[in-house]
């Protein structure tokens, strides 16, 4: 495994869906609470909570809830050109960059989360864990925005699922 790149990932993936809809997929909390989060809260620089049918801009924090997690995820958004990329904090002091590039029909979704430490805790927790985590989130914002079936496992009764 030593050249396994620990400090980051990239997935892509392709959606029959307009730049300007996924755009807002990942910028505005009721579409995040569509594919994505329980609870997406974004936090003005200026302190005000956002309204969740706005989109967010660069220097927001947000505070992010799973279903299937009892924490918190809190970051800062930090860039988002309000067409087709973004860039927030997550996981602590990582990185995600989401680009949005249109193919034909399509849209290629690109994210790469980057900054990941090289402590065995993250490396399990946040390189493997979050690879995972993402890869099952891009397929979702594919679900729901070509077909509008959600496939989040949403029973906190039934723990640990690929789906959750």
């Amino acid at each position: 495994m030593e050249n396994f790149n620990w400090t980051q990932f990239t997935r892509k993936i392709a959606i029959s869906a307009p730049v300007t809809s996924l755009y807002k997929a990942w910028t505005v909390s009721l579409e995040l609470e569509r594919w994505f989060l329980k609870d997406a809260t974004f936090i003005t620089s200026e302190g005000t909570q956002r309204d969740k049918s706005s989109s967010i801009e660069k220097d927001d924090a947000y505070l992010w809830k799973c279903y299937q997690w009892d924490g918190v995820e809190k970051g800062s958004i930090v860039s988002a050109n309000g067409k087709d990329a973004l860039h927030f904090t997550f996981a602590g002091d990582c990185l995600v960059e989401i680009s949005l590039e249109p193919y034909g029909k399509e849209t290629i979704v690109t994210l790469t989360q980057k900054n990941i430490p090289t402590t065995d805790k993250a490396k399990v927790d946040i390189r493997l864990g979050c690879d995972h985590g993402w890869s099952f989130y891009l397929v979702n914002l594919k679900s729901v925005y070509e077909g509008g079936l959600d496939l989040r496992n949403k029973n906190t009764n039934i723990p640990a699922m690929v789906n959750s």
